[in-house]
């Protein structure tokens, strides 16, 4: 780690929060989810914070049982391009799944996004953990856990190539010569693969980023591999600092093995950070957070892991069920995780429930409890930034920003300015180079 290397922060804008009743919070809109004024303020009080992005996730199917905001909901790349308009730093960055989409068109709206934002877009690549998505696309089923990764790993092939279709001063768009580009540096992809036939070229050049960020939030083995060989960040989560250093590591490492350098793939661990003056302050706040969910609402928030299962038949006090091997094809890390959780510390039904949906975040308390937790992670090598995804918004953000963020600045570990305006300058990521330029062919 270079001695001036910053901290990097972004903030999920989901809603009224992360939280499954977040939209009961007294401070929250109940609508948020679909308020474009909510989301514009959070956006534009996260970029005078000098953050690093904001990040939109999404899904591709809902029922009753769903998660509140995701009912109603803003589609990513919609939302993220009315925010480039109300915002002139901070990184946009939208989930897009690979399972039910095509590359041409994922290629040519986040390319669109880029310029439209002056390079700032970034692409979250999931691959749709949820079964019932297929059923809003006409498949007959969904796609296996192993092949949805590989569907993606040249799903991302082709959207890079695609990428690369205009050279930089490829539009020459001379008014008295009549001519509006070189048509030597137009380039067909002709790519013939597996999943996908695409020729190109894209119809949208690059921005001065180059391409879109690209972000991965796998944690199987096909995940991390996918993420190593292709991300330029990572969203991850663990539950202490410890799993945090291995997955690192250990991504890290792999990224070394596709011929990259570990400081070209950072990682983010997503945290809620809940902040009071006092740890009992704090602590408090979580309680009147955790109050607000309902046993019923813990228990579909757990069943959507597994996708969809109905809990509601087991018995609350009883150890929690045996039930095979569902969820295997949906959020597989995470259901292995509960599963291995649940078995190793014998908890009951209702107690695993209330555990996974109103999880007791490890950075809660006072402002300099939170700030020295950050400052350890990062220090030893557990990550490289943070993703704020807080329990209720707007108090969630606000208080980070007001009592830990000027810590962070005390200490040189965050910025005060912004050093770029494209998101890759922010981040440190370099501007991946055209494979079509001369530079680049020369050097080979």
């Amino acid at each position: 780690m270079t001695k001036d290397k910053k901290l990097r922060l972004g903030v999920m804008l989901h809603g009224a929060g992360g939280n499954m009743a977040a939209w009961r919070y007294k401070n929250a809109p109940a609508d948020a989810s679909v308020n474009f004024s909510f989301y514009k303020q959070l956006a534009q009080k996260a970029e005078a914070a000098k953050l690093d992005l904001v990040f939109v996730a999404d899904g591709l199917y809902i029922n009753e049982k769903s998660i509140p905001h995701f009912l109603n909901r803003f589609e990513p790349l919609t939302i993220l391009s009315a925010l480039a308009s109300v915002t002139s730093h901070i990184g946009l960055v939208g989930t897009l799944s690979t399972s039910y989409s095509e590359p041409f068109t994922v290629a040519r709206q986040f390319a669109s996004l880029d310029r439209i934002s002056d390079g700032r877009a970034g692409w979250n690549v999931v691959t749709s953990p949820l079964e019932g998505s297929a059923k809003n696309y006409s498949k007959l089923e969904h796609p296996s856990h192993q092949l949805r990764y590989k569907i993606a790993d040249e799903y991302l092939e082709v959207t890079n190539g695609l990428w690369d279709s205009w050279e930089e001063d490829a539009f020459i768009r001379d008014k008295k010569t009549g001519v509006f580009f070189n048509r030597d540096k137009m380039h067909t992809l002709n790519h013939q693969g597996e999943f996908f036939s695409v020729e190109g070229p894209l119809n949208i050049s690059r921005s001065k980023q180059g391409q879109p960020v690209i972000f991965q939030a796998g944690s199987s083995e096909p995940g991390k591999d996918l993420a190593a060989k292709w991300a330029d960040a990572v969203f991850t989560g663990h539950d202490n600092i410890e799993q945090a250093k291995e997955y690192y590591h250990d991504v890290k490492k792999r990224a070394v093995s596709f011929g990259r350098s570990p400081d070209e793939i950072l990682i983010f661990p997503g945290i809620s950070p809940i902040i009071g003056r006092t740890n009992e302050e704090a602590e408090k706040k979580y309680l009147e957070i955790a109050s607000l969910v309902t046993v019923e609402d813990s228990l579909n928030y757990l069943g959507r892991f597994f996708d969809h299962f109905d809990f509601s038949q087991f018995p609350l006090d009883e150890l929690f069920p045996d039930i095979g091997e569902i969820g295997k094809n949906s959020f597989r890390s995470t259901t292995d995780r509960i599963k291995k959780m649940a078995k190793e510390e014998q908890l009951t039904l209702r107690q695993v429930a209330i555990r996974v949906t109103t999880p007791k975040t490890t950075f809660i308390g006072t402002p300099e409890k939170v700030t020295d937790l950050l400052q350890q992670w990062f220090k030893e090598g557990a990550a490289d930034g943070f993703m704020l995804g807080n329990a209720v918004l707007p108090d969630g953000l606000n208080d980070f920003i007001h009592y830990v963020l000027p810590l962070l600045q005390e200490r040189g570990l965050f910025r005060s300015e912004y050093e770029n305006d494209t998101l890759r300058g922010n981040l440190g990521i370099p501007v991946p180079k055209n494979r079509y330029s001369k530079e680049l062919y020369f050097n080979k």
